[in-house]
Parts: structure tokens; sequence; C-alpha cells
């Protein structure tokens, strides 16, 4: 199941609370390599990340985060956002019996 998770402010958090930063990027490179996170950016309208996972199921996806160091500190979240393909062309052009 491809999961979208999209960073959210934690509040009371300051800039200068992120200082595991090379950590943050490790754990997200280790977690890339075997496929469960399966896209990393960060957003253009505001300094924060958008991961596309690929888990089993939303609890997975859940534990594959808090695994991040930063979510960890309690210094970032993430909305977990599971998605499904999109039916609306079967619907349109396949063919009936």
């Amino acid at each position: 199941m491809k999961i979208l998770a999209i960073e959210k402010e934690v509040p009371g958090v300051k800039d200068e609370d992120f200082t595991p930063l090379k950590a943050e990027a490790a754990k997200a490179w280790e977690l890339y390599q075997p496929g469960m996170v399966r896209e990393l950016y960060f957003r253009a309208d505001w300094p924060g990340a958008v991961l596309v996972l690929e888990c089993t199921a939303v609890e997975e996806a859940r534990g594959v985060l808090n695994s991040l160091p930063l979510v960890r500190e309690r210094l970032v979240d993430f909305d977990i956002v599971p998605l499904v393909p999109y039916p609306g062309f079967a619907r349109l052009f396949a063919e009936t019996a």
C-alpha cells in the first residue's frame, strides 16, 4: 500500500532545536534502500518533507516514521494518508462483457 506522509509542525519547536539532521538523513537513507521510503521531497511552499512510503498498512507506516530521529525527538510529526489506485479509467474505458 502506498502511504503519503506529510510533515506537520509541532507546536513550540524552534529552528535551533533541529540539531540531529545528519542522523535523520542517515535513517531516511536506511529506509530508502529496501523500498519502505519510495520517494522523498521537500515542499516548495513550506519547509517540510513529504514522503511516499510502501507499507502493508497505516500502522506499519507510523512505525517507519516513528523510527526517524526527528519524530522520536518530537521535533516533527506527519499526517499519514493511505492511497489507493485511481479507478476512474477502468470505469470509463474498460470494455463491458
